[in-house]
């Protein structure tokens, strides 16, 4: 009689407990887009490129592959903090040019650089975030009164438990729309107005219409490209509410402009507050 063969419990079995403890392990893990802050060699800065320069041109293209991405990373947020990286790079460029002509000074230097990157983009961002996740998420996405929606979860960086595929709003997603938002008013209000600053820094009629429409066309591009970023989502109803504001600004544009308000005026003293006098 052969004696009976004792089999070690496989480690990662297919069972059902060893899936319940892998599920378990991974939502103790920290979130993909920590774990890579600082893997640079893994970063996709081409992809990042890419992205900033079809946000200005063809803003829709951006949003078209994450359905690729959900299909093959089970989530809609892009763990790869390239465009972020990027982006605050050229922000702090941007703020040693604006520091320069008006504020020459080592501290002044310093002062503009974190208030660019940290306060305008990085924090900015995570505000704006923040309030559109739970909006959204409450409005657009379970449905209000006289409009139909679907009920759904929310996660921060994935769904949270559900099944492969499920239909979430996550965080980090909102995070990835805002920060892409904020690249054509960065373009629009930190270049471009720095290089028209000797033309549209007048009090007159011309300037101040010039002025104006920069600004306008800096709230129409976020206005745009905030919408695309939940429209793309086809669990959200109701996306095109997020185009409201676009009324606010060309509202707010042709009051300044009748009035002789220059935006510009106001717009600099918003950059420079805290970092002059």
């Amino acid at each position: 009689m052969s004696s009976p063969r004792i089999t070690t419990p496989r480690q990662y079995g297919g069972g059902h407990f060893g899936a319940t403890t892998d599920r378990r392990r991974s939502d103790m893990r920290m979130p993909r887009f920590f774990k890579r802050l600082f893997k640079f060699p893994q970063m996709d800065f081409e992809m990042a490129v890419w992205e900033m320069t079809h946000l200005l041109i063809a803003p829709k293209k951006v949003f078209k592959s994450i359905y690729y991405h959900k299909q093959t990373r089970n989530t809609w947020h892009r763990p790869d903090p390239s465009f972020t990286y990027l982006l605050s790079f050229f922000l702090l460029l941007t703020s040693f040019a604006w520091s320069l002509a008006y504020t020459p000074s080592f501290a002044s230097v310093v002062k503009l650089a974190l208030m660019f990157v940290i306060v305008h983009f990085l924090l900015g961002s995570l505000v704006v975030s923040t309030v559109v996740y739970y909006i959204v998420g409450r409005l657009l996405g379970p449905g209000i009164a006289g409009l139909p929606g679907r009920r759904r979860q929310q996660g921060l960086f994935g769904p949270p438990g559900g099944p492969r595929g499920a239909d979430a709003l996550e965080f980090g997603y909102c995070f990835d729309v805002s920060i892409r938002a904020f690249f054509p008013p960065y373009v629009l209000l930190y270049i471009i107005q720095y290089i028209l600053m000797p033309v549209i820094n007048h009090q007159n009629r011309a300037s101040t219409f010039f002025a104006n429409l920069l600004y306008l066309a800096a709230g129409l591009y976020w206005s745009m490209i905030t919408f695309l970023g939940y429209n793309a989502l086809h669990f959200l109803s109701h996306t095109q509410l997020l185009l409201s504001p676009m009324v606010a600004w060309v509202v707010i544009w042709l009051v300044c402009t009748i009035l002789g308000i220059n935006l510009s005026t106001w717009g600099t003293r918003w950059m420079f507050l805290g970092v002059k006098g």
